[in-house]
């Protein structure tokens, strides 16, 4: 854009902005008004100028995608949103922070139209948008690979306002590493650089430079000064953004800017950062911008008209690359058929007859039963794309046939633009936030694989997917102290109820082979955050003709082989490598003549949401000796066990040694669960 293209209105239209932050955050009572206020002009020079989205189609698959990583300046989103059309109305902004509006404090996917991820946590935003970019790309060769750069109708470009706090989080740094790494030329990031946080200067804890470090991450970097009059440099900023979009790297424009532009008294300040100017403030600021001091929310209808220009020049770009998609429909009928089938959700046709049926009588561990079942999800499903926190052997998640992805020319064997194994490298936080983006994006299904006791480093990321529900898949082995001897150290004891706790999040630990087939295919068909939690050990693989088909699983727990004429004196419940422990038990406890169930429960969660009349013929609340066995945390099992019922588990810290051995020492031992039920049958 040159800057004969900026006009008086833009500059209107930017002050209006920056009013409705300052009304709304007034009106509410708290907020954070200043960087909403400062980057209006950036926000405005997005959306009318070099973005392309559609109001009226904010699904487009092909649409430029705005992250505030800072979202806690949500007014600067949510005044764009209401100026460019989206459905927000200056109601929506007299309601910023309130109970069911639609414009809470922080931005929250699927809740306001135009809102592209929920951000607050800071550094998860601009962590996410490297996984769009990652998305961004894959789809793009994919669908039309031979076309040249910038000119397919699949490419498009990721925009990130990120803040000083999103790039003190280390998380960040794993991102933009990797983002480096990869050359994701479609990412551009625009810094705002106004040295102050709710402490005060960022010099308290802030000195590097920003700029020599995204060059270290092979980024492109750019600098915007402050222009002449303390304004944001709109020039600079559009001359930097025209180079990003022509570069093969990432994007990192450094943009000096004054926190709370342009209040008298206020700009400038940690106050500003947090909280209202405070109404002297806040009407000496309406002057200096032109406005009326004693009226709010005011919104001249040329401001209005003009800016809602976006809704039909939005539509004739839609319009455009429809016409231009119908034609490349026709073209590759093929292509295009799996793209309608990823529009609608649906796996492919028959996938579960693709997958391994495991012979009984075999022993193998599930991380690599997992393995096998990941290959085959993966040679049939376009969309599962992902890799492992370099440990795709240990995980098992190593994916035989694809190519790794990597940036052109990259001297990588095996390697392309499109490859679908995603080498995150030992960043287990950048990569649960990698797969949020990678989700966000649409289409695809995220994987990403790591031991279980590194998901502490993923938390922040599985909670944010959980909050978005977003289809990803953690794949966590090494679940327990049958990892041996790695000790203490790697061996989970609370992660897996850590988990579990979290809303709206699915833990799933299959018993043997064939229960984590049906699991995975199950996890594919619900598309929701899951983590599939395997061993490092073998396990036996169980004869279905003994016991109930592993399809069961799918119910969260069942009935895996019952008590004698289906009259349990004792119910063992067991979830993984554990449910060998409960099959060798029930043989000891039945002939003892205690009469023993077991049950299988792969799924807390998927279990829960069983009508409650399946609940209790699996866990029939008259049976009161009910046992429960996990080599982990024993909080959380008394849910199904009762006061009455006992746990078997481990509530301390391992140790260094062989499994078999460390089951024993621990107390997780057939000869213990035995105990235990006569005690409680007693």
């Amino acid at each position: 854009m040159s800057i004969s293209a900026w006009t008086e209105l833009d500059d209107k239209s930017v002050k209006v902005a920056r009013t409705l932050a300052l009304d709304a955050v007034e009106t509410a009572g708290h907020g954070h008004p200043g960087t909403a206020m400062a980057l209006a002009p950036v926000a405005h020079l997005l959306f009318n100028k070099f973005m392309n989205h559609s109001p009226e189609n904010p699904e487009w698959f092909a649409r430029d995608r705005f992250i505030l990583s800072c979202g806690h300046a949500s007014m600067l989103l949510y005044s764009q949103l209401f100026l460019n059309g989206y459905g927000l109305e200056i109601d929506d902004l007299k309601s910023f922070r309130k109970m069911n509006s639609l414009t809470p404090g922080h931005p929250e996917f699927q809740h306001t139209k135009g809102v592209e991820m929920t951000t607050g946590p800071l550094g998860q935003g601009m962590s996410s948008a490297v996984g769009m970019a990652i998305a961004s790309r894959y789809w793009r060769q994919f669908f039309d690979a031979n076309t040249a750069t910038n000119q397919s109708i699949f490419d498009n470009f990721i925009y990130v306002v990120a803040s000083d706090g999103d790039l003190q989080e280390g998380v960040t740094s794993e991102a933009s590493s990797i983002a480096g790494h990869l050359g994701l030329s479609n990412l551009i990031v625009i810094y705002d650089d106004n040295r102050i946080s709710i402490d005060g200067d960022t010099n308290l804890a802030f000195t590097e430079d920003v700029t020599a470090r995204y060059r270290a991450y092979d980024w492109d970097v750019h600098t915007v000064e402050l222009g002449t009059d303390g304004q944001v440099d709109i020039s600079a900023l559009s001359k930097a953004i025209e180079l990003s979009k022509k570069s093969d790297k990432p994007s990192f424009i450094r943009l000096k800017t004054i926190i709370a532009w342009p209040a008298p008294n206020a700009r400038n300040t940690a106050a500003s950062h947090g909280a209202p100017l405070g109404e002297s403030e806040t009407k000496l600021t309406k002057e200096a911008l032109g406005f009326e001091q004693d009226k709010s929310f005011q919104v001249p209808e040329e401001v209005l008209k003009y800016t809602r220009q976006t809704k039909t020049r939005g539509s004739e770009l839609f319009k455009k690359w429809n016409d231009k998609f119908q034609a490349w429909s026709s073209a590759n009928p093929s292509l295009a058929s799996e793209y309608q089938r990823l529009v609608k959700g649906e796996l492919t046709k028959d996938i579960d007859k693709k997958l391994t049926v495991f012979e009984s009588g075999s022993s193998v561990a599930s991380r690599k039963s997992g393995g096998t079942i990941l290959n085959e999800l993966a040679a049939n499903l376009v969309e599962l794309v992902g890799g492992s926190a370099d440990l795709a052997e240990s995980n098992g998640v190593a994916l035989k046939n694809a190519l790794s992805m990597q940036k052109a020319n990259s001297n990588i064997a095996n390697s392309a633009l499109g490859g679908k194994y995603l080498h995150f490298g030992i960043r287990e936080h950048a990569m649960g936030s990698i797969m949020n983006g990678m989700a966000l994006y649409g289409f695809t299904r995220p994987f990403g694989a790591t031991f279980l006791i590194f998901s502490d480093y993923q938390k922040p990321a599985i909670r944010l997917a959980s909050l978005m529900q977003l289809p990803v898949t953690y794949v966590w082995t090494h679940d327990s102290i049958g990892l041996g001897e790695d000790g203490p150290t790697h061996q989970p004891v609370e992660q897996l109820w850590s988990l579990r706790s979290i809303p709206g999040f699915t833990v799933v630990r299959p018993g043997d082979a064939n229960e984590v087939s049906v699991c995975w295919l199950k996890i594919m068909e619900d598309r929701k955050p899951a983590g599939i939690v395997l061993t490092r050990q073998n396990i036996p693989t169980l004869d279905r003709k003994i016991n109930a088909p592993a399809i069961n699983a799918q119910r969260g727990a069942y009935i895996l082989q019952d008590a004698p004429n289906s009259n349990p004196d004792v119910i063992l419940i067991a979830t993984g490598s554990e449910i060998e422990l409960a099959l060798n038990a029930q043989k000891e406890l039945n002939s003892q003549s205690i009469n023993t169930r077991v049950v299988s429960m792969p799924c807390v969660e998927w279990f829960q949401d069983q009508p409650e009349s399946y609940q209790e013929s699996v866990l029939p609340k008259n049976v009161k000796a009910k046992i429960a066995i996990e080599a982990g945390s024993t909080f959380g099992w008394y849910q199904f066990v009762g006061l009455e019922g006992g746990v078997i588990g481990l509530d301390h810290y391992g140790a260094s040694g062989k499994p078999d051995l460390l089951y024993k020492e621990f107390g997780i031992t057939v000869e213990k669960i035995v105990a235990k039920a006569k005690e409680l049958k007693q």
